[in-house]
Formats: C-alpha cells, sequence, structure tokens
C-alpha cells in the first residue's frame, strides 16, 4: 500500500511539474504603436519637411507586422499597445472614427488592443501586464517617432515641434529583470534608435534592440507591403 501511494504521489507530482513548466514557456509578443502629428501643424512646415500627414503611418506598419507574425505563427498571442491620446486628436480634426478602426483590428486579427497615454503604462504593462514569471516577452517592435534617446509616442500632435509623451533611455532600468525570453527579438522601426537607445535597451533588458543610424522612411509605404524603410545614408543597426 505504501509503494503504491508512493507511486501515486510521484505521479501526481509529476504530472504538476508538467503543467507548471508548460506555463512557464508561455509567452507574448508586443507591438507598440506611436501617434500622428495633426495636420494643422504639419501645414506649417515646408513641404519638403512634411513627413507625418497620413493618419496611419504608424497603424498600417503595425497591422502588416501582425499579419507576418501571424503567417509565422497563427496562435502567437499579441498585444498592441497604441497611444491614444494623438488618436483622440486626430479624430477631431479630421472628422474620422480612428480608434474605432483601430479597436476592430483586436477582433479582425486576434490581438488584444491596449490603449497608453505615457511612458511609464508601457514599462508598466512590460513588467505586469501578464503575471511575467510565467509569461515571457518573446519580441517588442515599435512603430513611431524617435530619436536616439527615446521613443516619442506624438510629435506635433498636442504642440507644434513638440513631443509630450516620450519613453526615455534613462527609464528603461524600470524594466523587472526576466520579463523578456532570452531569445526575444525585439526592433525599434523608428528614427536613431541604434545611436543611443539600443545600447541602454540591452543594458536594461540583456537583449540587443535593432535601430536605425540615422533616419527611417514611412513614406510609400504601398511600395514596400506597408514597412517602413531607411532613408538614404541610414542602415540597421542589429547589434553592439
Amino acid at each position: 500500500m505504501n509503494l503504491h501511494r508512493r507511486l501515486t504521489q510521484w505521479i501526481i507530482a509529476c504530472s504538476l511539474a508538467l503543467v507548471v513548466s508548460a506555463s512557464a514557456q508561455s509567452t507574448e509578443y508586443i507591438i507598440v504603436s506611436g501617434g500622428p502629428a495633426l495636420r494643422k501643424w504639419e501645414d506649417l512646415r515646408r513641404n519638403g519637411e512634411q513627413h507625418d500627414r497620413w493618419w496611419g503611418n504608424f497603424i498600417a506598419t503595425a497591422v502588416q507586422r501582425v499579419k507576418d507574425l501571424r503567417a509565422q505563427q497563427p496562435n502567437l498571442p499579441i498585444t498592441w499597445l497604441v497611444y491614444r491620446d494623438s488618436y483622440l486628436r486626430r479624430n477631431a480634426a479630421d472628422g474620422k472614427p480612428y480608434t474605432t478602426w483601430i479597436q476592430e483590428k483586436q477582433a479582425k486579427y486576434n490581438l488584444r488592443v491596449v490603449w497608453f497615454s505615457k511612458g511609464d503604462e508601457v514599462i508598466g504593462y512590460i513588467n505586469q501586464g501578464q503575471n511575467r514569471s510565467r509569461t515571457k516577452i518573446n519580441g517588442f517592435e515599435f512603430f513611431g517617432h524617435s530619436n536616439k534617446f527615446c521613443f516619442m509616442f506624438d510629435y506635433s500632435s498636442d504642440i507644434y515641434g513638440v513631443s509630450s509623451a516620450w519613453l526615455h533611455q534613462n527609464d528603461l532600468k524600470k524594466i523587472r529583470s526576466g520579463a523578456f525570453a532570452s531569445n526575444a527579438y525585439c526592433q525599434s522601426w523608428g528614427c536613431h534608435t541604434g545611436e543611443s537607445m539600443s545600447e541602454q535597451w540591452k543594458k536594461a533588458t540583456g537583449l540587443w534592440m535593432v535601430g536605425a543610424h540615422g533616419k527611417t522612411d514611412y513614406t510609400d509605404l504601398h511600395l514596400r507591403n506597408n514597412q517602413p524603410g531607411l532613408s538614404s545614408g541610414s542602415h540597421w543597426k542589429k547589434r553592439g
């Protein structure tokens, strides 16, 4: 009887271990979209300087990336963080329901849309949007304005020529150790990230973030399958 009881307990323990192991291996892919400028601010620029007129630059590119990921891993859990305030401003300025159109992507592409309004909320989601002891982040990509030191979630949206919502590289140290899987893929599709912020991202997460050395280009997306390219003279920095 004792042998039978021990055997039963051993089987139960092994089964529980397998369940825990399976839970620990669950993953989540995070995509972040910043917001567009207001047309009235872009109209103040000379034609050659206007670069953010279409409301969907950072939406169409993110959706195309979701499609690419879905083609590779149909059941991959994807969370899409979107900076709400810029799209609300464009809603009002253009008379279009942009936020509704974005929210509708959740059901269409089987992903989770999470709206945010400041950089700390992005870090908060990385740290505790899921139980990071069980659900690791296996990918992180950013579509939006940026400079060498920070993601700029808006630019010329609230104030002309200024960003009022950002995530600075100095804040990356707030990211919780172990939130990311050891083989997670990270990339910024904004300008200049590879010049400084990528290195700070690696210090904070242990992972290199692919970033542009120079500017990225969101014009003529229809010619590049809705993916941003590089401006002349720029290149991707893929490792430190």
